[in-house]
């Protein structure tokens, strides 16, 4: 009897290599122009980075999520999410259309939805295909943790275009002891700054972690208070109302609408004549590096 090999979807988390990309080269004041001046590092060094993960994972499948604008449903539920981010530098706002662009000239499938963060377009993905495909995220952004399963692992970006620390639910299991979908309790607890939600103030890390260890959810720490220190008892009883909230901000959404087929993101080779176009429209660094990994003459 054959046994038929499940088909390999690679899902990019667009946005965390954009900005990656972006701040890499801008740092040193490479933002490598196109004919008409405008800045293009950002676009390349996705595209660039995208490619190389192709090389190493070797997906069957792929698509790419992004976050489509700064306002989602979680700034509706709190006036101070992600408010204290700084707006992204000029060289770096006509780079958000154009990655989608060069994304779609390669041949990649586009996917993102007003009001919602690329996260829950992951997220919703996984959801959908966990039974069909073996799902590989490629990612910057820890909060994703929570949709390890036993098909999916996560590759966070780590040092240049080709290092990844990759995250199993084994993995996951051993070194958190919870199952992956309560990280985004241990977060409500502990908060996140970069995303502007407190949390229970004077609870870190390691305390938030240990409280769902040790209870088993949120509920289960609101159901032993009496069995905390008074002082863990107090931060929590005095923030229930924004723990409960965090918890709401932190949860990444399963549940959108995909409209897509896997079959439709099937990869195909690549055509010398793509690298060709996109060098005439200024990806140089784009085209050479699809021709290094992919012998392409």
């Amino acid at each position: 009897m054959m046994t038929t090999i499940k088909p390999h979807l690679l899902i990019v988390d667009g946005m965390a290599l954009l900005f990656r990309s972006f701040f890499a080269s801008s740092a040193m004041g490479h933002y490598i122009r196109l004919a008409d001046g405008t800045p293009s590092n950002g676009v390349q060094g996705f595209a660039r980075h995208v490619l190389t993960a192709q090389s190493i994972y070797k997906p069957t499948h792929l698509a790419v999520c992004w976050d489509m604008g700064a306002q989602t449903f979680r700034n509706e539920i709190f006036d101070g999410y992600k408010a204290n981010r700084p707006a992204p530098p000029e060289e770096m706002l006509p780079q958000f259309d154009m990655a989608k662009e060069v994304s779609e000239m390669i041949g990649w499938q586009n996917f993102g939805e007003i009001g919602m963060e690329a996260d829950d377009m992951i997220g919703s993905m996984i959801e959908k295909w966990k039974d069909e495909a073996s799902i590989t995220v490629i990612s910057g952004d820890k909060d994703l943790l929570q949709l390890l399963n036993p098909s999916t692992q996560i590759a966070f970006t780590k040092k240049g275009y080709s290092e990844y620390d990759v995250y199993s639910e084994q993995r996951f299991k051993e070194e958190y002891l919870i199952e992956p979908y309560k990280f985004a309790e241990v977060k409500a607890f502990m908060g996140d700054t970069s995303d502007g939600y407190p949390g229970v103030k004077g609870i870190g890390p390691k305390t938030a972690l240990q409280l769902i260890q040790n209870y088993g959810s949120i509920d289960g720490v609101l159901e032993n208070l009496d069995a905390l220190k008074p002082a863990q008892r107090n931060k929590i009883s005095d923030n229930l109302e924004m723990l409960k909230l965090s918890h709401q901000l932190a949860k990444i959404e399963r549940e959108m609408q995909i409209d897509a087929a896997l079959e439709e993101l099937t990869l195909n080779d690549y055509a010398q004549e793509t690298f060709d176009r996109l060098q005439e429209k200024g990806y140089s660094l784009i085209a050479k590096h699809a021709k290094t990994l992919y012998s392409l003459v």
